[in-house]
């Protein structure tokens, strides 16, 4: 069975911890619920920036110092910026937890947001900003995600543009950190090899600096629209996004969704990659994904082609899409994409790190924890029947967003009306 625990401290930071007393090691992340979605327009990419300069310095310690410190440990460090949620966390040696846990808590309570560094950091987002748009296949990704959930806050960029980072002075970041950074927001995610009643000890003390609590944002649902965008590079390879809106996190269908959409494009045995690349030749890489948030999510089918192969492309996923509204999936195909999720999963919790994740993650968005014996369960339960209801609103191509980043201009709306 599952050794989940969760706390709440006196300061109002929620604790969640999975007691993993086999290993040798222990992962802590230190999760907000901030990200894109909190993000006034003119100010976009604040709570990236943030994120980048947490690492800048503290009163106590300079940026080198800060790696210096966990380096000396071996630990290993990093953080990452999400639509909903920023999450800072380090992984080392159980005895270590208190050193790898104090840098991070210093970086949360103590960095300086240096004007100076913040000018050179800047630099270094806009280098990363042309870094995606170098990557086609990640601007693509990202271009179908804004166009899908346009005037949603969820269509917010994560990292921002060069002209909203030049927007963002000091006061602007600082007083955004304050107004998000809040306990009330804050969940410290912990696994590995602990003691819980010490992890919550010695943390008691370490987030007075931070305010209590924030106004609740609520972030409702806009009717969805579909779109279509080419965006013409000096590129090798045409790259193609399909997306339609499906569900949130918290949906009842979540599972079925997921084996569906493993079944479609999640290995290399699924009917796109067999279809697309294995039978018709035309693409390198071809997978479908489904990405879920609190309260909506889409699902989405990415292809790698040839310039002069987007149109089969397409013809070739209508085809896959058409052939599920008219037989659905086998009982055959059913098993297989369960044991494969159930797989993946395990896999996934024999890793400190993943479980960290998963815990922190679900409870920041979520205000709950899943133990692994209610997702296998879960997946365990999805019937054919769940299938073919949920298929509905992913078989009509009719429904689907498109981006495609290509070396010129086509008209891929003729195109996927076929």
């Amino acid at each position: 069975m599952s050794n989940i625990e969760i706390r709440k401290l006196d300061c109002g930071v929620r604790v969640v911890m999975e007691i993993i007393p086999h290993v040798q090691s222990a992962a802590v992340g230190i999760w907000t619920r901030t990200g894109a979605v909190n993000e006034e327009a003119k100010y976009a990419g604040v709570s990236h920036y943030i994120e980048h300069m947490m690492f800048k310095g503290t009163e106590t310690r300079s940026a080198r110092e800060i790696a210096a410190d966990i380096d000396k440990i071996g630990g290993q460090m990093n953080a990452f910026t999400g639509k909903e949620a920023t999450c800072y966390y380090v992984k080392v040696l159980k005895d270590n937890f208190e050193k790898g846990a104090e840098v991070l808590l210093d970086m949360l309570s103590n960095s300086l947001f240096d004007k100076t560094e913040m000018d050179k950091e800047r630099q270094v987002i806009c280098e990363e900003i042309k870094m995606i748009e170098d990557q086609p296949d990640d601007l693509a990704h990202d271009t179908v995600s804004e166009i899908l959930f346009k005037g949603n806050p969820l269509g917010n960029s994560i990292i921002g543009t060069p002209t909203s980072l030049n927007r963002i002075s000091r006061n602007v970041l600082t007083g955004y950190f304050e107004k998000q950074y809040t306990r009330d927001s804050i969940v410290v995610s912990v696994a590995g090899n602990i003691d819980p009643d010490k992890v919550c000890a010695y943390l008691e003390d370490k987030f007075e600096k931070l305010q209590a609590s924030k106004p609740t944002h609520e972030n409702g649902c806009t009717p969805y629209e579909k779109k279509h965008k080419v965006i013409v590079k000096d590129i090798q390879q045409s790259h193609l996004c399909l997306a339609t809106r499906a569900i949130s996190l918290i949906d009842p269908k979540y599972y079925s969704y997921s084996v569906l959409n493993n079944v479609m494009g999640g290995s290399m045995s699924s009917r796109l990659f067999q279809n697309i690349r294995e039978e018709k030749g035309l693409a390198y890489s071809v997978y479908s994904m489904l990405s879920c948030f609190s309260i909506d999510g889409y699902f989405n089918i990415y292809a790698g082609v040839s310039h002069d192969k987007i149109h089969a492309a397409i013809g070739g996923i209508r085809e896959e899409l058409e052939i599920l509204a008219s037989q659905g999936i086998t009982e055959e195909e059913l098993s297989a994409s369960r044991e494969q999720l159930k797989s993946n999963y395990i896999f996934g919790q024999e890793n400190v790190a993943s479980r960290m994740f998963a815990n922190g993650k679900n409870l920041t968005l979520l205000d709950q924890v899943f133990t692994p014996e209610e997702v296998l369960a879960g997946l365990d339960a999805v019937t054919m029947d769940d299938i073919e209801d949920v298929k509905k609103t992913l078989c009509d191509i009719n429904s689907y967003s498109a981006v495609a980043v290509t070396n010129k201009r086509i008209n891929l709306k003729r195109m996927m009306e076929g």
